[in-house]
């Protein structure tokens, strides 16, 4: 009689599907800098190319917006006694140094980059042009936005919004230093609650310092959700960008 050979049943493995197909990420110039005091950490930067490299190879099209704190606050300058609109001028420029910095770390991880500057600076960057950013993030190109908006008195948070709307991102990922919004400083208060899920009006009501009310009322004029998490936690980025459960989310 012939022996039934049976063959093994291979359970399938369950597939990573990112369920944004395309992102903005805002990385602020304290998360850039990391444990340095001024400047560019070059230990920060490496690690968050690692993470962008993960979700990048999900397939998922990623634009980034940095901030300039680790090199120099407009505001901090206009408060020093300097005009404010030459502040902020110093402000843009610094976000550039910082675009530049993770251009370098994410093309030494292999990943194609682009960095599309708001002020015209043709030796070191693109000009910013929305038909551009986006035949760039077809290609699969990672796309820095630098020098905020062009313009004076606009944070890098509202640049975030406005550069998201324009090459309609499905979300932002906001990248802190804390798991997500807090009702108030969680380094300084222990009982400081963290919310799960806020909606844009509560987030204006309770004046949460998440991102200015500038860039949460573009958001909430056009749906665009925010998700403010970790960055220092390794995965968090995937994790996000998978729709699983990561810091806060902040909706209509």
């Amino acid at each position: 009689m012939a022996r039934d050979n049976k063959v093994p049943v291979v359970e399938p493995v369950e597939l990573q599907r990112p369920i944004y197909a395309r992102i903005l990420i805002k990385l602020s110039g304290e998360v850039l800098g990391g444990r340095s005091e001024f400047g560019v950490d070059s230990a920060a930067m490496a690690n968050i190319a690692r993470e962008i490299k993960e979700v990048h190879s999900l397939g998922s099209e990623i634009a980034i917006v940095v901030g300039g704190g680790n090199i120099v606050r407009g505001v901090a300058v206009s408060e020093a006694g300097f005009d404010r609109a030459t502040g902020d001028y110093m402000g843009m420029l610094a976000t550039v140094i910082n675009a530049l910095a993770l251009q370098s770390a994410l093309e030494q991880e292999g990943i194609n980059t682009r960095v599309l500057s708001a002020i015209h600076m043709a030796e070191v960057a693109e000009p910013f042009i929305r038909r551009r950013a986006v035949r760039h993030l077809e290609r699969k190109r990672v796309v820095i936005f630098a020098a905020g908006t062009g313009n004076p008195y606009f944070s890098t948070d509202t640049a975030a919004a406005l550069r998201a709307m324009e090459i309609r991102a499905e979300v932002i990922l906001k990248g802190t230093k804390v798991d997500g919004v807090y009702d108030s400083d969680p380094s300084q208060n222990d009982q400081a609650k963290l919310f799960d899920r806020l909606t844009y009006f509560q987030v204006l009501e309770k004046g949460l310092k998440v991102m200015d009310t500038t860039a949460i009322s573009l958001c909430m004029d056009h749906d665009l959700p925010i998700i403010v998490f970790n960055l220092r936690q390794e995965g968090n980025i995937k994790l996000a960008v998978l729709g699983k459960k990561v810091g806060s989310i902040i909706t209509r």
